[in-house]
């Protein structure tokens, strides 16, 4: 069989968010749709989740989460700067607010996900294929060394970094906040490949789902986006890419959150919308015709002599200056 031109990983993000939400994934990933999970391990529905990846024996990496609900370390006894006065986390632009002010101990931060990777291994009895973020906490300034340093002292090899060619160019994207956050996170990204380097941490070469996410899914932007990371790339020379996704059937308050019930997000059609994409058959035989294999980390970590590493050979390439974001 000839080389795949990209071996993609379809990693479903907020598993065990709520028990719908969860349904939708593991429709998806015995569909063949999706190929990795990552779990909020403070999630409403984490236990139930949990069960449903060992009993299907899904690939799953824990989803660090700074920003949503209520925390599982020791800043839940008391008082933390990564808090609220009523004992939630900061929220997704309150916790980039309070980092971006010098307001976050970062301590704190490495005793949270000391004790959410301590959580995830009591809930699936092994340790994480990856761990990635939350709302991308994972790559903010000085957050991405205290996250590098806890993995590598925790023995995780892989995590994500959510650079997408070309996204700032992504006309769709019309709504100015949703472009500033897609094109902030890009930026914060490019700044944390210093630490998750000097920690020996490892990602895809490509990532796409900043400029596909919602009711922006579609197969022909999916292929889109990784034509626009194969650009450049030597013919023969395969790729790896993972494509973030947030599918599942919507939340229905007051059932799930991560402790102050569903966002509007996670109760939005959108994520039916993405199931649906996920999982028609329009989109596996598109990526099929390109030359796009799914699989898991785990294949990437197991890759044929002559592959290059994930994250290394074409780092420079990725990391060339993106289209200016208005």
């Amino acid at each position: 069989m000839a080389r795949p031109r990209v071996r993609l990983v379809v990693t479903a993000d907020d598993f065990g968010y709520c028990p719908r939400r969860d349904e939708g994934i593991v429709e998806a990933f015995l569909a063949g749709a999706v190929t990795s999970v990552s779990l909020l391990v403070n999630g409403a529905a984490a236990e139930s989740a949990a069960e449903l990846a060992r009993r299907y024996q899904i690939p799953t990496g824990l989803h660090a989460n700074l920003s949503e609900g209520r925390p599982v370390g020791p800043a839940c006894h008391g008082a933390s700067t990564l808090l609220s006065p009523e004992g939630f986390f900061l929220g997704k632009m309150g916790f980039r607010e309070a980092v971006t002010a010098g307001d976050v101990a970062l301590p704190q931060v490495r005793e949270e996900l000391e004790a959410q990777l301590i959580r995830f291994r009591e809930l699936l009895g092994g340790d994480p294929t990856h761990v990635d973020g939350h709302q991308h906490v994972h790559v903010l300034p000085g957050v991405c060394q205290v996250f590098a340093e806890a993995l590598q002292a925790n023995g995780v090899r892989f995590t994500r970094l959510p650079v997408e060619r070309g996204v700032g160019g992504c006309a769709w994207l019309e709504e100015a906040p949703a472009r500033a956050f897609a094109c902030a996170v890009e930026r914060d990204a490019r700044a944390a490949v210093g630490p998750f380097s000097h920690y020996g941490l490892r990602w895809t070469d490509a990532f796409v789902g900043l400029s596909t996410c919602g009711r922006h899914m579609s197969a022909h932007r999916i292929s889109g986006a990784l034509a626009r990371a194969l650009e450049g790339i030597p013919t023969g020379r395969t790729l790896t890419a993972e494509l973030m996704a947030h599918p599942g059937y919507p939340s229905v308050p007051p059932a799930g959150g991560c402790g102050e019930g569903p966002d509007a997000f996670s109760c939005s059609w959108e994520r039916l919308h993405e199931l649906r994409v996920l999982t028609a058959p329009t989109l596996r035989t598109r990526l099929a015709q390109e030359g796009v294999q799914l699989c898991t980390l785990h294949d990437l970590d197991s890759k044929r002599h002559g592959e290059g590493i994930p994250g290394e050979a074409t780092l420079e390439t990725f990391l060339e200056p993106s289209p200016p974001c208005p």
